[in-house]
């Protein structure tokens, strides 16, 4: 199989040795080319070239940033994606399935790709960018953009640096007394005092060390996509949902909450701009998002 492996060596685990070691394990039964990173949206164009030559998988070796680049590289071709974890979190490569170290995650892909266990899955779009495991709204997005300034820290302190900066957000950065944004969903209901929102692929939300913090249990890919729209930051409420998703609980009929299963099509508009993140990668303040779900737009990689 002609492979195209795609390494960010500035990603939070991303080692020499682990670049070696993957690569030779990767060539003993694939024509494998290693291509590096070197900017912001360089692993799109990576993956899309790839793509138009004719390589059947692209194998990324990075953080969800670079993943969701690829991504966005190869939907709609057929050439198949694949990840490698080499982030802080590597949410999406954890929720597949695959452990969290790279060179042993290595072996369970290959064993997947022998296996032909590659699928057809739909994705997320958020004015036209994809997304493989969700799009965060408002708070979310702020305390992702305080993160990212920090970038540095990020490879050494990444989750103590994440419950760092969404408390630091949730005090001083962030207007907690008025809403940020509506929701208008295809079926009629409009919410327009939304403070934080989540647009789901996938579930887990992101994990806290090994514990998956669920929010969206309905989630899959094998469905649509789900809509949660937090209506209040009040402290007491916040925490009520993190102690129900660590709980492995559904947050759909929390108090503040409202939760739209297998959607397909909705607007998030702003009472004034709001900022916005795709798969963790801060994208900047917009006041108007379009969500739309792509079905089978994407072959993956299954372990």
């Amino acid at each position: 199989m002609k492979v195209l492996l795609i390494v960010n060596s500035s990603a939070s685990s991303v080692t020499a040795r682990a670049k070696v070691v993957i690569q030779k394990a990767l060539s003993a039964d694939h024509d494998v080319t290693l291509s590096e990173t070197s900017r912001r949206g360089h692993a799109a164009r990576l993956a899309q070239g790839a793509a138009t030559s004719g390589t059947e998988l692209v194998i990324v070796l990075g953080g969800d940033g670079t993943l969701n680049e690829a991504a966005n590289g190869l939907a709609g071709t057929t050439t198949a994606l694949a990840p490698l974890p080499g982030g802080s979190t590597n949410v999406f490569a954890r929720t597949l399935g695959l452990p969290d170290d790279p060179i042993e995650a290595t072996g369970v892909l290959l064993d997947a790709v022998s296996r032909g266990s590659i699928r057809r899955v739909g994705l997320g779009s958020v004015n036209k960018r994809y997304f493989l495991f969700h799009c965060g709204i408002g708070y979310d997005a702020a305390v992702v953009a305080f993160v990212e300034r920090r970038g540095q820290l990020k490879r050494y302190a990444g989750h103590p640096l994440f419950v760092y900066s969404a408390v630091d957000t949730w005090l001083r950065r962030y207007d907690r007394k008025h809403p940020h944004f509506a929701v208008q969903h295809e079926d009629g209901m409009f919410i327009d005092d939304g403070y934080f929102g989540i647009c789901f692929n996938t579930d887990p939300y992101t994990y806290l060390g090994a514990r998956p913090l669920s929010l969206a249990p309905d989630a899959t890919l094998d469905t649509a996509l789900t809509m949660v729209t937090i209506r209040s930051l009040r402290l007491s409420r916040l925490a009520a949902l993190v102690v129900r998703a660590l709980r492995g609980k559904s947050i759909e009929g929390a108090r503040s909450v409202d939760y739209h299963a297998d959607v397909t099509d909705f607007t998030i508009r702003g009472h004034t701009t709001f900022p916005y993140q795709v798969d963790g990668d801060y994208l900047g303040e917009v006041s108007t998002l379009r969500f739309r779900y792509e079905p089978a737009v994407l072959d993956l990689v299954i372990p």
